[in-house]
């Protein structure tokens, strides 16, 4: 979330839309959610079916937030898989493949809203992640590799009406700000709970 410190000083008077966000609405968010803390608690919400081998597909429509139970305007579905060469039928991307993606477009996003309402209008922004993991932990044969990554790497190409130095400070503050970079990078405690039969 966040903060106004987060935003400011725009470099440019912010009056209306720019980089596709509506910068009044996002003001405004802040401004309401610092007077009324409660509407900043969120729960976001996904179901997952198997459709065999490696294969499943995720569906995400609704979440609480704002106070109220929320909907999105459709529901949005993600197939998950593994490639050939790791026993799958490559049906859609792995999951540390969707971990990416969810780094890189919460990072994106973040550089978007900073950047309109400091009023700096961004002409491109890219980038490429990779993440090196070593498969023998998740295969069971060896207990000194861990599952997940060993490492990420976030390279951006970033483009706008400001200097490059406003430009990469933009970039380290959506960093800072990142729900997504926050999770990977301090960990959550995460309860698994079976319902057998169900």
């Amino acid at each position: 979330m966040m903060d106004t410190q987060t935003l400011s000083p725009a470099t440019k008077p912010v009056r209306g839309p720019l980089n596709g966000v509506d910068t009044p609405a996002l003001l405004n968010t802040i401004n309401a959610v610092g007077s009324q803390p409660d509407l900043a608690k969120f729960q976001f919400r996904s179901t997952n079916k198997w459709q065999g081998g490696t294969h499943s597909v995720s569906a995400i429509s609704g979440f609480s937030g704002a106070g109220a139970e929320q909907e999105h305007g459709t529901t949005f579905t993600a197939d998950c898989d593994h490639p050939a060469v790791l026993c799958g039928t490559d049906q859609g991307p792995a999951p540390v493949e969707w971990v990416l993606h969810a780094l890189a477009g919460c990072l994106t996003a973040g550089i978007g809203n900073i950047a309109a309402a400091r009023g700096v209008k961004l002409d491109e922004v890219s980038c490429t992640l990779t993440g090196d993991i070593d498969l023998r932990g998740i295969l069971g044969l060896s207990k000194d590799v861990r599952n997940g990554f060993q490492n990420v790497t976030v390279n951006f190409s970033i483009k706008g009406d400001a200097t490059p130095e406003k430009l990469a400070e933009i970039v380290r503050q959506s960093q800072a700000r990142s729900a997504v970079f926050d999770i990977l990078t301090n960990g959550i405690p995460v309860r698994i709970n079976v319902n057998e039969g169900q």
